[in-house]
């Protein structure tokens, strides 16, 4: 049968308020089709400065913006065009002035009883209706636009890609130069956008939080970009999570641009570009280059390599990249720390490996150059070149260069006293004495005299003081340069001794990470142990969630508390992967607010070894304090004299959580969030360790990547307002109290 036959024998059938195309149904230009929650449409559009017709999806309340379109090679030249299913059960667009099929789904085997239907999540679906099984999806052939749940993938077997493509211009939806996409072959996770087959950008690798070569995410990652993940098959998915109500687009765009775009009610909001500015295109610099977009010229060599075109290079062509000045001797070499870069493309990770194993390994073997570690990578190595590295200035990752010895000759021995002074002033009161810095080794920490701390803090006055912890009080300090810091005096009468002092030394040093406060150095003189922090003006997120006078607290709505959940869960996660065991203390940092949470601290002992179910009872705890707006161990119900996970249970069990949640954000229309929440939060508190969710398991509640949760046990707690330690029940783990934050 011709198309215009097929067209012919199906009847005309009104559409609105429909989300569906069944059998001998036809959408004429320019009827469209909705969503059920009116989202998305399906229908044909013009784009500017042209008379061409496509059908498309897009926004219902911003039309212009579309995100996928069928016959993108094969334009209407007028308003005749139509979208029905063929009768061999295949979605077809068909001109109604030649009466042909100018875009199918192609189906291999004809359906029963197929049904196509436009979802909210702005998928175009055609299944077999009976069995409902999904025969072709847009999603599977996206163009420019990649929206919450569309994955773009590649397959490690095979090589198969699910990729972005960009437009060939502003008014042409035929695919253009660029296209962008995962890459999980060639070593780390990274994004690409490339330009016909050339690397035009890359994301950097993924460490389960971020990608660590968009420097934006380092100080933004709760806003939520992406997440990547695999299945059996040997699939890799990137894909955006899903933001409540909010809608927030990635496109890449004919000029080889990656948006990130978000709602605002009115209009999208440019949120992240990249390439964000020159050093951010691919090897700017060429290899053994490093790019500084604050310097002039940006292009630098790294440090024991040299231009391989001095007059290239000079007149500002880096392509030819730099070269080594001394050949490496394998045996004799030694490395050069870089701070807080972009590191190189072709890594290849290890990531059952701690931090001071890749030295060793990458020393004991020739063919590495470079070395570098991460949270949640490990150890990452690089052989042959170093090619798009890039200086973020204050965030990033430390990289290790392999330079031959010769290089280091004419270099101070103590790397730590040079970058201390390097980092904070040129001032003689930052160098350490050497007979003092070779008493104690605090690794490669930037060391501090007492002298240089006394000055910073006024010789310790009480009008400086931020706080007492249980270890000794807490300062403000100014250095020389103006750089405020927090300096933590461990107290003699602490009971911490050396020995305690190197392990947090070691372990906070391990654990630095955007989302951590910073440790940026220490000092050990005679008796005195301190440790020096970054300095966090806005003080701890309990000051606004817990004083109901305090100014801040506005800010606190449903939204922002639920960010803070997240990031907190995501910021125990990381620490628990670290696999490092001591004593830790943290706090973490909030989506673009200078309010900290400082939580609790936990003293690991018996035997070594840590629980990571305690951890989960405090993240519970804290979960249900942030919902209230009450502190647990503060909290005393008066009417049934219950504490604040036992009023969280009976308000739960009783099918009144939102009496539980804060008056101040109580909202019906939330209500459903806030109930699962609270479940969590209960989950999280159970009497046994062994009931408790991992923090990956909670991560996944919180993130409906799992959907369906299991029904709390009643946790333990007295009408007294206390509460049972976080494996108070358990003899396989490890008793443990919950502190407040001070």
């Amino acid at each position: 049968m011709t198309a215009s036959n097929s067209a012919r024998r199906y009847a005309l059938v009104p559409n609105k308020e429909n989300d569906t195309i069944a059998a001998r149904v036809v959408i004429k230009d320019p009827q469209t089709i909705t969503s059920q929650k009116q989202i998305y449409k399906l229908g044909f559009f013009t784009p500017p400065n042209t008379t061409n017709r496509y059908l498309g999806i897009f926004f219902s309340f911003s039309l212009e913006t579309v995100i996928w379109v069928a016959n993108r090679d094969t334009p209407l030249t007028d308003s005749s065009g139509s979208v029905t299913l063929s009768r061999h059960g295949n979605l077809v667009v068909l001109d109604g002035t030649t009466n042909q099929t100018v875009w199918s789904t192609n189906l291999t085997t004809s359906p029963t009883n197929p049904v196509v239907q436009i979802l909210d999540t702005g998928n175009l679906v055609l299944r077999e209706e009976a069995s409902g099984d999904t025969l072709w999806e847009s999603f599977s052939q996206p163009l420019d636009v990649q929206v919450q749940g569309m994955r773009l993938t590649q397959n490690v077997n095979t090589g198969k890609q699910v990729l972005l493509t960009a437009w060939k211009n502003a008014t042409d939806p035929e695919k253009g130069s660029f296209t962008m996409g995962l890459d999980v072959i060639s070593g780390t996770k990274q994004l690409y956008i490339w330009n016909e087959g050339r690397p035009r950008w890359r994301s950097g690798p993924w460490n389960n939080l971020l990608f660590l070569g968009i420097k934006k995410l380092f100080y933004n990652y709760l806003d939520g970009f992406n997440q990547v993940t695999n299945d059996s098959a040997g699939n890799f998915f990137f894909t955006p999570p899903q933001q409540n109500d909010r809608h927030i687009i990635s496109t890449v765009n004919y000029s080889g641009s990656l948006n990130r775009k978000a709602w605002n009610g009115m209009e999208w909001d440019v949120v992240m570009a990249c390439p964000e500015n020159e050093c951010d295109v691919y090897g700017t610099c060429g290899a053994f280059g490093s790019c500084n977009a604050l310097e002039s010229p940006i292009c630098s060599c790294l440090r024991g390599f040299e231009p391989a075109n001095e007059d290239e290079w000079r007149r500002g062509n880096w392509t030819n990249g730099c070269r080594r000045k001394s050949q490496l001797q394998c045996g004799d070499d030694g490395f050069e720390r870089l701070r807080n870069m972009k590191v190189p493309d072709f890594a290849k990770p290890l990531p059952f490996m701690v931090q001071d194993e890749c030295r060793t390994t990458c020393l004991g073997n020739c063919s590495c150059i470079a070395y570098a570690y991460y949270d949640n990578i490990g150890c990452m190595f690089w052989s042959d070149i170093l090619i798009d590295t890039q200086d973020f200035g204050s965030v990033g990752v430390d990289l290790y260069i392999r330079l031959s010895a010769s290089e280091f000759e004419n270099k101070a021995q103590d790397t730590s006293n040079f970058e201390a002074g390097h980092m904070f002033t040129t001032d003689s009161t930052a160098i350490v004495l050497k007979n003092e810095s070779k008493k104690v080794n605090i690794g490669e920490l930037p060391k501090f005299t007492f002298k240089m701390l006394a000055t910073a803090t006024n010789q310790f006055h009480e009008d400086n003081l931020l706080g007492r912890g249980g270890f000794g009080p807490v300062y403000k300090g100014v250095l020389a340069n103006e750089k405020e810091i927090a300096v933590k005096r461990l107290s003699a009468e602490s009971g911490q001794g050396m020995q305690e002092f190197m392990n947090e030394v070691i372990v906070i040093s391990k654990l630095q990470h955007r989302n951590l406060v910073k440790l940026l150095g220490g000092c050990v003189e005679n008796e005195e142990r301190i440790l020096i922090y970054e300095y966090m003006p806005n003080k701890s997120l309990d000051a606004c969630l817990f004083d109901a006078t305090n100014p801040t607290k506005k800010l606190l709505d449903w939204n922002m508390r639920y960010n803070i959940i997240k990031g907190i869960g995501r910021g125990i996660f990381v620490t628990q992967k670290s696999q490092i065991l001591g004593w830790q203390e943290y706090s973490v940092a909030m989506k673009n607010m200078a309010i900290l949470q400082e939580s609790w601290g936990h003293k690991y002992g018996m035997e070594g070894r840590f629980s990571e179910k305690s951890d989960v009872f405090s993240f519970g705890v804290l979960m249900l304090e942030i919902i209230k707006g009450k502190k647990n161990t503060h909290y005393l119900n008066d009417e049934w004299s219950l504490s604040l996970i036992g009023f969280a249970w009976k308000m739960w069990n009783e099918g009144k959580c939102l009496s539980f949640v804060e008056e101040c954000i109580a909202d019906r229309e939330t209500e459903e969030e806030m109930v699962r929440w609270i479940q969590i939060g209960l989950l999280c508190v159970q009497e046994y360790p062994k009931d408790r969710p991992s923090i990956e398991i909670v991560l996944s509640m919180l993130s409906r990547d799992i959907v369906e949760l299991p029904l709390p046990k009643q946790p333990v707690f007295a009408e007294n307002g206390s509460t049972p330690g976080p494996g108070s029940t358990d003899q396989n783990e490890l008793t443990l109290s919950v502190l407040d934050g001070r």
